[in-house]
């Protein structure tokens, strides 16, 4: 059937999704293939980036671990994402804010929160959501792109303080599908808010394939319609995140807005550890084309050849983050259990409504016994 359509809607569509290339600095060789825009970090900068990923990796296999003991509550494993999450921190400053999902854990402990306090946030307790004075994080967000439109609060907020900092999100490709996502970048680039969004492309949400979210052919051009401008970046790149957000705040911090970041990367183990199996929607051989994108062992062939590394090194770090993860817990350990009477105190300012203020006395005779 001919088509004599005035317009070519879709001759549009197709010249949006084609200037949407991904960005890669370091490829899966450990090779600079951009020297352009390689950042140039001084040597004991990259020793710092990768020793901060292998002691991330450390951190999600004990996490596991103590999860499966019983020693942890909620835990999002996040192996995999290492140079998606520290990429993009490691380009932050400590007066920038971080609004993290349920997944974004490593990114505040690097920023400052201590690591017992990320292990009471996993189960549950009060203390955990306290971070220190100075330390500008957000507790872990669990409802889905809910820290979009937070971000975009803070970072409006930072603009009329005249405040030098951004703020900055995470959230998965899933959360892209959330109304949230889309009000906050919509808000953020209105006001031209200092905002930095990232979407952290996993491949799949839970157990949903990329391509059943959207129709869409990248999630960086969904940043187009709000006015954003928007980048898609190899997510198992170190390198190449670093640089998108060094870019993106050295841009928000000139007036210029904010910015979405499409990060294309995987997690090799599963959605949470409450009950996900991804044996049931992915394939061994998903996982092994993934394996050879690993941004550990691509990172860790390029500070090899600059002999800025070695395996000695990398046992260091290793006995360092096991004996730091002992610590943490033991100290989480010994942090006093939150009582039921302390969770009623913290959700009430002022005079409890007649019901719960029955309870409350009730739980309270019952602590004190």
């Amino acid at each position: 059937m001919a088509n004599n359509n005035i317009l070519d809607p879709q001759k549009t569509l197709h010249e949006i999704e084609e200037k949407f290339e991904m960005f890669q600095i370091l490829n899966e060789e450990g090779e600079i293939v951009n020297e352009e825009a390689n950042p140039n970090l001084s040597d004991d900068e990259l020793v710092e980036l990768m020793s901060r990923m292998v002691y991330t990796r450390i951190l999600d296999q004990r996490s596991i671990s103590l999860n499966r003991q019983g020693r942890l509550g909620f835990y999002a494993p996040t192996a995999g994402q290492e140079a998606s999450q520290l990429g993009s921190q490691f380009a932050l400053e400590k007066e920038d804010w971080i609004l993290p999902g349920y997944r974004d854990v490593p990114q505040i402990v690097w920023h400052g929160l201590p690591l017992e306090k990320a292990f009471l946030f996993s189960r549950g307790h009060f203390v955990g959501n306290q971070a220190p004075e100075g330390v500008n994080v957000l507790s872990p967000q669990i409802i889905i792109g809910a820290q979009y439109i937070q971000a975009a609060g803070v970072a409006l907020g930072l603009k009329k303080r005249g405040t030098k900092g951004v703020a900055v999100t995470y959230t998965g490709d899933g959360g892209s599908s959330q109304g949230d996502f889309y009000e906050g970048i919509n808000f953020a680039g209105a006001f031209k808010a200092p905002a930095i969004f990232f979407i952290q492309n996993n491949q799949y949400a839970i157990s949903t394939p990329r391509e059943l979210q959207t129709a869409a052919t990248t999630l960086a051009q969904k940043g187009v319609a709000a006015g954003l401008p928007s980048v898609l970046v190899d997510g198992m790149d170190a390198l190449a995140v670093y640089a998108v957000t060094k870019d993106a705040r050295e841009r928000a911090l000139r007036g210029e807005g904010p910015t979405l970041i499409e990060t294309m990367c995987y997690r090799y183990g599963p959605h949470t550890m409450a009950g996900d199996d991804p044996t049931r929607y992915r394939t061994s051989d998903i996982d092994s084309e993934w394996e050879k994108k690993d941004p550990l062992v691509r990172f860790r062939k390029y500070v090899e050849a600059k002999g800025l590394w070695s395996e000695e090194k990398e046992n260091e770090v290793i006995e360092r983050a096991k004996e730091e993860i002992k610590q943490a817990i033991k100290a989480a350990d010994a942090t006093p259990k939150q009582t039921v009477t302390q969770l009623m105190e913290n959700m009430y300012k002022g005079d409890m409504p007649s019901n719960v203020k029955e309870q409350y006395e009730i739980y309270k005779e019952k602590e004190s016994k």
